[in-house]
């Protein structure tokens, strides 16, 4: 019997493009497999009557940021009872909350940058650089609290700060975070193998979206990373460990900043991309899985009720 892939992506976050440039990679890569009958769909208001039509045996997951990563299309397809890829409903929208994961590392002693939560409506802005200057000192990463990708992050000095905060007005609170120099490491859990770590060398400020997702921002991607063996154990047992303790299924990437023989995480990402730039095929294919043998095993985690 062929299995019945229903491929979700697209969506309503900023994210959207590369949802769908993921979706078609794997969409591309699904069709090859003669084991499979694949499908395509929005999140949209045919979504359940795709279902219904289609009658997938699994829904793979490519939406990126805000209702596919935050636990929204995970509680509908809880609800419809269809098996799907990634992280569950309270994992995704634990991880996706830059605030609530950080309070789980921090109280489980993993190190992550010293943060200020501000609030658009109730914090004064006359003060926030004296808190600022006391709390954590410039210059530091201000972003939205539940998006993915980069998107709207700024790094600032006291200078530019007040300025690139009137940029996030549209969010109702955002995190205020301590900005940490160094080495950007990403390390990709699957299931449970560490599946490997990366290092990126962006030629932008930082890993931003432009640097992610656009290959003529020229980011320098190393592999195998250069860190001691003892390091790169650390950095990799780290991750699995938050994985575990965000209790994320499948595959998921975590973004660190490694200063002072330090490792700082930033975030864990339960639905990294699966374009052609993407971190985690990358990894996959240094340690010998293919694209398809990686596509598999994200499949074979699929399930409800996580």
């Amino acid at each position: 019997m062929k299995k019945k892939i229903l491929i979700v992506a697209g969506g309503y976050s900023n994210e959207r493009e590369i949802s769908l440039k993921t979706a078609k990679s794997v969409f591309k890569e699904l069709k090859k497999n003669k084991k499979y009958i694949v499908n395509f769909t929005e999140p949209n208001g045919n979504f359940i009557k795709k279902i219904k039509s289609f009658k997938p045996n699994i829904v793979f997951n490519l939406l990126h940021g805000r209702y596919g990563e935050d636990g929204y299309i995970q509680a509908l397809l809880e609800s419809e009872k269809v098996n799907y890829t990634h992280s569950g409903v309270l994992a995704s929208s634990i991880a996706i909350d830059k605030e609530i994961s950080k309070k789980i590392y921090i109280n489980n002693k993993i190190l992550t940058p010293k943060y200020i939560k501000y609030k658009f409506k109730s914090s004064l802005k006359k003060n926030i650089i004296k808190k600022v200057e006391k709390k954590i000192k410039f210059p530091v990463v201000i972003k939205p609290i539940n998006e993915g990708s980069s998107v709207n992050v700024f790094i600032c000095k006291k200078n530019n700060f007040l300025k690139n905060l009137k940029k996030l007005k549209e969010y109702d609170e955002i995190l205020i975070e301590k900005f940490i120099p160094g080495r950007e490491i990403q390390v990709a859990i699957l299931g449970d193998e560490k599946l490997g770590a990366i290092e990126l060398k962006p030629k932008r400020k930082f890993y931003d979206y432009e640097a992610k997702y656009n290959p003529k921002a020229k980011t320098q991607h190393i592999i195998p990373v250069e860190l001691s063996k003892k390091n790169y154990e650390k950095v990799t047992s780290i991750a699995h460990k938050a994985h575990k303790l965000l209790n994320c299924r499948g595959v998921t990437r975590s973004d660190f900043r490694f200063y002072k023989n330090k490792f700082y995480l930033l975030e864990t990402n339960t639905q990294p991309g699966m374009t052609s730039l993407s971190l985690v095929p990358e990894i996959a294919r240094y340690k010998n899985i293919s694209f398809a043998q990686l596509i598999d095993k994200i499949l074979r985690d699929a399930s409800i009720n996580k």
